[in-house]
């Protein structure tokens, strides 16, 4: 029997097609007014689901975000409130 090696992508980019949004319990609301675009919620997010345009906080991605509430943890001013998923 012959084995592959591990720890090889073989398919790069399959992770587009793996939403979290179907299991997550709370959702990320982001409050523009009070953000100061530091980018603390960009830098920290584990799934990439916070995007970045023009070099200003642009939206979240609610397929991508798993609701871990990371993003509202290291938010100084308040700007992103946990709400319960519905």
């Amino acid at each position: 029997m012959e084995l592959k090696i591990g720890a090889i992508i073989e398919n790069p980019g399959n992770s587009l097609k793996n939403k979290r949004a179907g299991w997550r319990s709370f959702r990320p609301i982001w409050d523009n007014k009070k953000c100061t675009q530091c980018g603390l919620c960009w830098m920290y997010c584990p799934d990439n689901a916070i995007y970045i345009k023009d070099k200003k906080r642009s939206k979240t991605n609610l397929d991508y975000c798993k609701g871990c509430c990371i993003c509202a943890s290291v938010c100084k001013f308040n700007a992103i409130q946990i709400v319960k998923e519905k």
